[in-house]
């Protein structure tokens, strides 16, 4: 078997896995964008938040290898926002913003619901110009 077939072989044998990775990752997106819409409270959605999945700007290889990252815009009214997240293990690791960070290992909806509100604020203080480094840390 050529190298180029032991390539192909390994993409094949893992393809499964990439694709519930991936929908897994897309799940916790659209959950994060419905936590988003209802961050203000019960009966006060926010209509102007949305969603546009979209390839990893920072991947180097198509399709993502496992654990690779899967991306979303999320538009917070007049704010753009790039959400990456990947699965380490049963956790979800993600990153927003400038150097903003979340670890996600609840995603039922009070975690998801403190963690929109977390990134509101964190975005809120970078615009700004409260943030300082590391404040947007989620453990």
């Amino acid at each position: 078997m050529s190298d180029f077939d032991a390539l192909q072989a390994a993409i094949r044998r893992r393809a499964g896995e990439r694709q519930a990775e991936a929908r897994a990752c897309e799940a916790l997106l659209n959950a994060l964008y419905h936590a988003l819409r209802t961050a203000s409270g019960p009966g006060l959605p926010l209509n102007n938040v949305s969603l546009d999945l979209v390839p990893d700007p920072a991947a180097t290889l198509r399709p993502p290898p496992p654990g690779g990252w899967h991306a979303a815009w999320f538009r917070l009214g007049l704010c753009e926002v790039l959400v990456r997240v990947r699965r380490d293990g049963a956790t979800f690791v993600g990153e927003y913003g400038q150097g903003l960070s979340f670890r996600l290992e609840d995603m039922g909806e009070n975690a998801l619901i403190a963690l929109a509100r977390r990134m509101l604020r964190d975005l809120a203080a970078l615009y700004a110009g409260t943030a300082g480094p590391g404040d947007g840390a989620l453990n």
